[in-house]
């Protein structure tokens, strides 16, 4: 398969793991409409980075001793889930105050902090790491990938329309060009509706602090019946 085609999958597959709703996006979400675009790409970057981490753990095998070590497991999701309801607190302090805080001000609402926020939760997202283990994993492996054939009904027929190696560098530089698009264009497109539409800002913080607490909580619940099934 071409190079091209190759790099478009592997755009394809990052942005299946960047654009799904979810804490990672609720972070990009309220930087971006508080702080201004290039406060919502640092926050991206932040997560993108956790990825480019990620990538070197399973790519050096490490990443499977999560797998392995449930109560590991369980620390990892309970320390993302205090996290998650922290920042969420600050996510709804967010929406009460002005659109752009300045140096200064409250320091949870300080610019400059959603590339650490972002990358700290990136860190402990079960969601992130599971990908690596899994579709993470097999990206790396060489070999070649089916990518229509798995698809109900016109699966059969498609089989050997597209078909990518995996573990190239084409299908990995592809990936996180993928996530790079969207940690770009997420926030500039919130930042541009805000600046149109005053009530943007507080309505998406608001969003960001119940999608962050949600999370926080199936996180700590999670984490909890874990160590107690142990």
């Amino acid at each position: 398969m071409n190079t091209v085609a190759t790099v478009g999958v592997g755009a394809l597959f990052g942005l299946a793991l960047a654009a799904p709703p979810g804490p990672m996006n609720a972070v990009i979400a309220e930087e971006a409409v508080l702080r201004g675009w290039t406060a919502g790409t640092r926050a991206g970057l932040g997560a993108a980075t956790a990825d480019a981490f990620f990538f070197a753990l399973a790519y050096l095998g490490v990443a499977s001793v999560v797998e392995s070590l449930p109560w590991l497991r369980a620390v990892m999701v309970a320390a993302g889930g205090c996290l998650m309801c922290y920042f969420a607190v600050g996510a709804a302090r967010g929406a009460r105050a002005s659109f752009r805080p300045t140096a200064g001000d409250d320091p949870m609402l300080t610019e400059g902090k959603g590339f650490q926020k972002a990358l700290v939760l990136a860190l402990t997202n079960p969601f992130q790491v599971l990908f690596w283990l899994t579709v993470g994993v097999g990206m790396l492996r060489p070999g070649e990938l089916d990518v229509l054939a798995p698809l109900p009904v016109v699966g059969d027929g498609l089989a050997g329309t597209l078909v990518v190696s995996t573990g190239s560098p084409a299908l990995l530089g592809g990936f996180f060009l993928g996530i790079l698009g969207w940690v770009t264009a997420f926030p500039a497109g919130l930042a541009a509706a805000e600046d149109r539409v005053e009530a943007v800002a507080p309505v998406v913080a608001a969003g960001s602090a119940l999608v962050l607490a949600g999370f926080g909580v199936f996180f700590l619940v999670d984490a909890a019946t874990t160590l107690v099934s142990l």
